[in-house]
């Protein structure tokens, strides 16, 4: 299956996105996340009783998620993910036992087109273990922003990404021919002195606004003071200091194999569950 591109909406732009990165890696980037991500992905393979021989790292910036998968699989290929939608993944089909990502498909535009490429590049019971941010992240400074905005320019601007939630993400394995499907969320709560040691945080990580329709003039100083002190009068601890939300969603999923474990069919039962209740009332 093919990404498809005339109907997945195009939300991010990825040459700015590769363009922030690299600026991030020249600025000391702030790793804390991908680190966070990279251990716990050895952690979740680690779990998992298979051997991995060929696998492809879909997307991951750095090489902390490749360190940490050191000894776990036997050959790990970088796979770069397309800035056109039309491009397609290099990947052939039933290539790989194993495909992983770490914080790199949230900037994906076609997500679906995306998964199903990966899907189909896995060998029958291969896995897919991915981390993507989602959920409630950074939604303390987009309510600052918001609320900054609509009162000194009276109106909003898109500032924060639209992140996926985890029903989405499941509904999405399983749409695009996974098998077994399982998400999670991983959240951090991150403190900073400032909205603006936030923000030179996200320059740092390359996650600063990569959206299409971002506005395209500096925002203004009042708007950004009026931001920061919303900020701190709604999301700062006792100490003064703020909070920043970073959820992180895991999703796993195997390609189909007649050895996983199959749903019962309906009707298949050979209990009542109206009996078994029965049973269970007091007389």
């Amino acid at each position: 299956m093919t990404p498809s591109p005339a109907t997945a909406p195009i939300l991010f732009d990825r040459a700015l996105l590769h363009a922030r990165r690299r600026r991030a890696l020249r600025d000391a980037p702030a790793t804390f996340l991908l680190d966070r991500v990279a251990e716990d992905a050895a952690e979740r393979l680690h779990a998992v009783l298979r051997e991995f021989r060929t696998a492809a790292d879909i997307g991951t910036e750095g090489d902390q998620l490749r360190n940490a998968l050191a000894g776990r699989v036997d050959q790990l290929t970088r796979v770069a993910l397309p800035d056109l939608e039309t491009e397609p993944l290099p990947l052939s089909p039933e290539s790989l036992d194993l495909a992983v990502s770490a914080l790199a498909l949230q900037f994906v535009n076609d997500l679906p087109g995306v998964l199903a490429q990966i899907r189909r590049a896995l060998k029958p019971d291969g896995l897919l273990l991915a981390a993507m941010i989602g959920g409630d992240t950074l939604t303390e400074l987009r309510q600052s922003f918001a609320a900054a905005e609509a009162e000194c320019e009276g109106g909003v601007s898109p500032r924060v990404a639209p992140f996926a939630d985890l029903r989405e993400i499941g509904a999405l394995l399983q749409r695009t021919g996974f098998a077994l499907p399982v998400t999670d969320v991983d959240r951090t709560v991150v403190r900073y002195d400032s909205a603006f040691a936030l923000m030179a945080d996200l320059r740092r990580m390359g996650a600063t606004n990569i959206l299409v329709e971002r506005r395209r003039t500096p925002t203004r100083r009042a708007t950004l003071l009026r931001m920061a002190q919303i900020y701190g009068e709604r999301f700062a601890d006792s100490d003064g200091r703020i909070r920043a939300t970073f959820d992180v969603i895991w999703l796993s999923g195997w390609a189909p194999h007649a050895s996983q474990q199959q749903p019962l069919k309906p009707g298949s039962a050979k209990a009542s569950l109206a009996e078994a209740v029965k049973r269970l009332a007091p007389e």
